[in-house]
């Protein structure tokens, strides 16, 4: 039925104990078994992700592949694993963190021979679960998968969610750290990638003066995950590539308009793949200085205009903890500095391409600043605001720019700025416009997963009304896919959502 080929748990060292509860642990991985559900039940599973697999509709659909998925029984070649890990969190150092909800089962090893780690995330306590129960609830499990699949549509390296599963049980939350913690139904969702090794896989190590454990952490990432690399070289040549992957995942955030949250070191990813969807958000309001985070409210670390600025921090800190394998430190100096060359050249290619810049003129730069400064300052939708300049064609922008706007006073105070925008951008474009309404089609996605749509989706689910899921998914699927039936996913946020929890800002608590 399939292969499971488990190459990290022969790599790295197993913590010997099988203690329960939560511990300090010496080694890279510990055995785990996720703990069985009263009453799992499949909700939704991604089909092109499913065949990718090599796992048929029949399998998937089946009561066997739902009791797998839901942690209640393991497939043949299984290894259940839970990986340690530290971390910095919101900029300070947090010791040992690891897989406190999320069990690894194995590695799948599909038709093409890709691989593939299937890991369930609310399966369950592991000796990282801290205080915590190991469990998530329906809506956090249900953003997750509803996010990893849109953002693998809409062309930005990412994680992927196999299948959302309930689980039958009630598991106790407090949302917002406030003290009024309720019982909620739970759910499992499978996310699966070529690897979740984290930049906080070497940062422990590094942290605790485990050299032998450092490198033994890199040379089963470069085995198993980069075996292109060979040679005295391979190290720093593995510096290299997972700043230019994180360079090009975050010049791909900010096209789309997606801040992730929580940028600590622990949810970032050596190859580049946007990991670990918590309080994640799409940019509305155009606001660099926007987070979703509740956390993250009064500073705004991760805010969606400081996302780059924090992922060349995060590299630094993955740069500090491997230096000790380095006999000379500028391998890693230029790592950095190929960061920041290269997200500068993806960022800006991709920006003109939002605005249909086919080749670069004098005075791109200040035309697009200018348009930015009057998104800000009439709080234009983001999506939204890009879709309306191909309506330029048929000199129907500013009406729709105007509808974009969540603060009509401000649009009207800008109208005449707008005019006259516009004006300059048709001069800019010359007379034949069609390529770059075709560029811009690529570039500016006309359905996102906006929370409040997210949030829909959570109510209805928590009813057992799946429609509204199943149509979500549906749009998301294609993203620069225009199509009637759904244009409602394509609408700005509704007033009734502008305040309300879920549909603005959420917290870290799932």
């Amino acid at each position: 039925m399939w292969r499971f080929d488990n190459q990290l748990l022969r790599a790295l060292p197993i913590d010997p104990s099988q203690a329960q509860g939560t511990r300090q642990v010496a080694q890279a991985l510990s055995r785990v078994q996720p703990t069985a559900v009263a009453q799992p039940s499949l909700l939704a599973y991604s089909a092109p992700l499913a065949a990718e697999m090599g796992l048929s509709k029949t399998l998937m659909q089946s009561e066997e592949m739902t009791e797998i998925l839901a942690g209640n029984r393991l497939g043949e070649g299984m290894q259940p694993w839970a990986m340690n890990y530290g971390g910095h969190q919101f900029g300070h150092w947090a010791g040992q963190l690891g897989d406190g909800r999320a069990i690894s089962l194995g590695e799948l090893i599909a038709p093409d021979a890709k691989r593939w780690e299937l890991q369930l995330k609310g399966a369950g306590p592991t000796p990282y679960s801290r205080h915590a129960d190991g469990r998530a609830v329906l809506r956090s499990s249900l953003r997750e998968f509803i996010c990893s699949e849109a953002m693998h549509a809409l062309g930005v390296p990412t994680t992927r969610a196999l299948s959302l599963v309930r689980t039958g049980e009630q598991v106790l939350r407090d949302m917002f750290y406030d003290g009024n913690a309720e019982y909620e139904p739970g759910a499992i969702v499978c996310r699966v990638a070529p690897s979740f090794i984290r930049f906080g896989c070497f940062e422990l190590p590094a942290r605790r003066g485990d050299r032998v454990l450092l490198q033994q952490w890199l040379d089963a990432c470069l085995a198993r995950d980069f075996p292109h690399l060979q040679g005295e070289n391979r190290y720093a040549e593995w510096f290299l590539e997972v700043c230019e992957r994180t360079a090009v995942m975050l010049a791909h955030w900010l096209r789309v308009g997606f801040v992730h949250g929580v940028m600590n070191t622990d949810n970032m990813s050596v190859l580049g793949l946007t990991i670990d969807y918590g309080p994640y958000g799409w940019l509305e309001p155009f606001d660099p200085g926007w987070t979703p985070n509740t956390t993250d409210r009064q500073h705004a670390r991760y805010a969606f205009g400081r996302q780059a600025q924090i992922a060349h921090w995060n590299l630094g800190c993955l740069a500090q903890a491997i230096a000790p394998l380095f006999t000379d430190v500028a391998p890693l100096h230029a790592g950095l500095a190929r960061y920041e060359a290269s997200f500068n050249a993806h960022h800006q290619r991709s920006q003109a391409d939002k605005f249909g810049l086919l080749e670069s003129h004098a005075g791109d730069d200040a035309l697009m600043a200018e348009y930015f400064a009057l998104m800000r300052a009439t709080e234009l939708d983001y999506c939204l605001s890009f879709l309306a300049l191909a309506a330029e064609a048929e000199g129907d922008a500013l009406e729709q720019l105007a509808q974009a706007s969540y603060n009509n006073q401000a649009f009207e105070r800008e109208r005449a700025s707008f005019g006259h925008w516009l004006k300059r951008y048709r001069s800019r474009l010359g007379a034949d416009v069609s390529t770059a309404w075709a560029r811009m089609a690529q570039s500016n996605p006309i359905y996102v997963p906006r929370n409040y749509l997210a949030q829909q989706a959570i109510d209805a689910a928590q009813i057992g009304d799946l429609s509204e899921l199943n149509a979500l998914v549906e749009a998301l699927s294609q993203p620069y896919t225009a199509r009637a039936p759904l244009a409602r996913f394509a609408q700005k946020r509704p007033e009734w959502a502008r305040a309300r929890a879920g549909c603005s800002m959420l917290s870290c608590s799932s």
